[in-house]
This record gives structure tokens, sequence and C-alpha cells, in this order.
């Protein structure tokens, strides 16, 4: 059996140029961050990880480390094609910051995906922008997502226009499938 060796020259790249802000702090779910991160850069995108500070070790609820590019306050919606909002604890600490609430607005009236695993809907819920959107999310936050007016679904991917989410790390390869075909077919670089 031959033995392959990087054949990523010959791979095609669908969100090549593309860029991507994942927010990231204490406590995030360490799958919902790293498979959506991993994966959009596997298709040609450039991922930014914004938390609090910038160059700030992180840890996963299950002890993951990942170190932040920027800081979310350095941060500008119009510098990305999309957002992903991991799940975990990071989200109920997150959606304490006006700049975040004020990016994902920015990101969901430029109609620019919006994308949350499990318990990140938290964040759009405090942004404000889930008011008769069709999603779902971790069993957990669902009478939070359906007192912000959102339409819930119990499935593992749910697209509305823009928006995209899942429940739980199990779903990731339905959300990011989602992910990556939505920036495909809204890319602008």
């Amino acid at each position: 059996m031959p033995v392959l060796t990087s054949m990523t020259h010959d791979l095609p790249l669908p969100l090549a140029g593309c860029r991507v802000l994942v927010l990231v702090g204490d406590a995030y779910e360490d799958l919902e961050l790293w498979y959506p991160k991993l994966r959009l850069e596997e298709a040609g995108a450039i991922v930014t990880l914004a938390g609090p500070l910038a160059g700030q070790v992180y840890a996963g609820k299950h002890g993951y480390p990942c170190t932040s590019d920027a800081a979310i306050a350095d941060v500008e919606s119009t510098h990305f094609e999309g957002i992903v909002l991991p799940g975990g604890w990071l989200p109920d600490a997150l959606r304490r910051l006006p700049k975040v609430l004020q990016l994902v607005r920015e990101f969901s009236h430029a109609q620019k995906p919006v994308a949350a695993i499990c318990h990140g809907g938290w964040i759009a819920i405090s942004a404000g922008v889930y008011a008769g959107v069709s999603v779902t999310g971790s069993p957990g936050i669902k009478d939070d997502l359906v007192n912000a007016g959102a339409l819930w679904k119990d499935a593992a991917v749910v697209v509305d226009r823009h928006f995209i989410s899942s429940r739980k790390p199990a779903d990731l390869p339905a959300f990011m499938g989602a992910m990556v075909a939505l920036l495909v077919r809204t890319k602008v670089v």
C-alpha cells in the first residue's frame, strides 16, 4: 500500500481567503471551538480566535488550552465573513460584554453567517437577534430561546437565512457542513 504524503496543494479550498471570527474565553466547550476552527482552516478560511484579552491562554471545560489571537474589543465585524459562537460556559460570560453583543448584531444586520452551537445561543439571545428565527441549541437553553422569540426545533442543525445553530458536540459534522456551505454561498473574497 502506498504511503500518502501531504496533498493539501491538490485539495480544493472553497473558503480560501474567507475570514471567520471565533469567540473564546474560559470554560469554552473544547470540541465546539476546535472542530469549527480546524474545519474552517481545512477549507481554506483564515480563523481569528478573539477573547477578552489578546494572547491569553484560555482553558476549555475539559482542560484543552486555547490562545486568543485578538482581543474582542479590537475586532471589527467588517473584517470577517462570519462568526462562530461556541458553547460551554463561555457564552454566559461573553454575553455580558457590550462589544460582543455589538459584533453579533453587526454580523446579523449585514446578513453574514452567525453560527451558534449548544449554549452559544445565549450570546445571540442577549444580542437580540433571534426574534422570529428558527433555531436549535442545548435543551438546557430551550426556554431562553423560546422566551427570546426564537422558533425552537429539535434537530442536529437548523439553518434560517444567515443563522446556523446546533445542539451539542455530536452535531458538529452537520453544524460545520452547514457553516461551510453558507460561507461558500455568501463568500465575498
